[in-house]
């Protein structure tokens, strides 16, 4: 048997199942892997695109690894200020795997309004302060500029306490500072909000505005050099831990170093639980789609009993016969992929642009279900799904050795 004489066979099978008993078995088969192939590319995309927003807003607010004072402080508010000039600033070349690094200062303060007041942490940042995040949150206005020579009173507030307060772009705001000592009267600064932005993060958008860190050393009456902390950004994420502690190890033993995973361990712990999620969604859905191609492949068998009889009359071994049918039932899984493929990037370009299912920020974090996409494991899914779904049909495809050619050529 030459390989054409395959090839003719396996097109005469795929033709001819439209027409015979099995058509419905086969269309099925093809259903459930394309329905598979759809839920694991969109479970795997927002589920890595839900993990990487929220992991990327509360590094745009905290940076990926937090240097302070090392004292019990567990407060937002910098207490015990640290010297900017430590021999990892401005650039930390000693630990491979940091990306930036920049100085912040936190400071509690109250927002009052005629009719309204609220409590807020001001951030204060300097020259380097990596806005790229907040170019994303931002709303309306523009972000603050913040240069070496002079003081601005220019800030970022959130729409969230924008609207709390009734304020709006260009207004000026009254802040009122807290001074240690219980005699010491508040200390009131007026800042022009320039900014407006909302990140999806209620619990950081309800906190914090950002202004310059000059007024926060001046408030607390720091020297020019100190400030409250550093937030360091990492290149891969991925590898935070790891790059987290060989930070601690390179900073001085009166600094401390925590990791974002570290100082809100409950949020990634419950990220974390979207990865079991995906792996058990993928295995029910191969397993879902190999039991389908099963019993396709069973019907297809007895269906085309005679045929193989007459194969084996005519000189054919059991394996040969085996791969008329395996070719058979490549074809319907290259089927099932390309429509799933089609629906299932169709539905997530959509989401993607068109934003069409929103979501609770309470809850989520996000106001709609993000998704993230990558040829990598959209590649890795489908060779995956064909490969396992093959392996699942070569047991039951050595039933056709069990066949014996006199009884098969006689089987009605």
């Amino acid at each position: 048997m030459n390989f054409e004489f395959f090839i003719a066979r396996r097109i005469i099978a795929a033709k001819d199942y439209k027409s015979s008993i099995s058509g419905p078995i086969i269309k099925i088969a093809i259903t459930a892997i394309a329905l598979g192939i759809i839920m694991m590319l969109v479970s795997v995309a927002t589920s890595m695109g839900l993990q990487q927003k929220i992991r990327e807003k509360v590094s745009a607010f905290n940076g990926d690894i937090i240097i302070t004072n090392y004292d019990t402080n567990q407060s937002n508010e910098s207490q015990t200020p640290i010297s900017k000039k430590q021999n990892f600033y401005p650039n930390f070349t000693q630990v491979e795997g940091v990306k930036h690094i920049q100085i912040t200062a936190q400071k509690g303060a109250v927002i009052r309004t005629a009719t309204e007041f609220e409590g807020v942490i001001v951030k204060g940042v300097g020259t380097d302060y990596n806005w790229q995040y907040f170019e994303e949150f931002l709303r309306e206005g523009r972000l603050p500029e913040y240069a070496e020579t002079d003081v601005n009173e220019e800030v970022l507030i959130s729409e969230y306490i924008a609207k709390r307060l009734g304020l709006k772009l260009n207004d000026k705001v009254v802040t009122f500072f807290m001074q240690e000592g219980a005699a010491q009267k508040p200390r009131a600064r007026g800042f022009d909000i320039v900014g407006i932005y909302n990140s999806g993060f209620q619990q950081f958008d309800e906190q914090f505005l950002i202004a310059d860190i000059r007024h926060i050393q001046r408030l607390n009456k720091w020297e020019e050099d100190q400030i409250g902390s550093f937030e360091v950004f990492v290149e891969d994420f991925d590898n935070i831990d790891a790059v987290g502690g060989e930070v601690y190890k390179t900073i001085k033993s009166d600094l401390d170093a925590v990791t974002i995973r570290q100082k809100y361990g409950s949020i990634f712990e419950w990220i974390d639980l979207f990865d079991f999620n995906t792996y058990l969604i993928i295995g029910i859905m191969i397993l879902v789609a190999g039991i389908n191609m099963i019993t396709a492949l069973l019907v297809l068998i007895l269906e085309r009993t005679q045929m193989i009889g007459i194969l084996k009359a005519m000189g054919s071994n059991d394996w040969s016969v085996r791969k008329v049918f395996l070719y058979n039932a490549m074809y319907l899984i290259v089927v099932g992929l390309v429509w799933g493929n089609v629906i299932g990037l169709g539905m997530l370009f959509a989401q993607k642009y068109f934003k069409l299912f929103p979501l609770n920020p309470d809850t989520y974090y996000v106001t709609e279900a993000p998704v993230y996409l990558d040829a990598g494991y959209i590649l890795a899914l489908n060779v995956g799904t064909f490969v396992l779904c093959l392996v699942m049909l070569l047991l039951p495809s050595y039933i056709i050795s069990k066949i014996s050619p006199v009884k098969a050529i006689r089987f009605e």
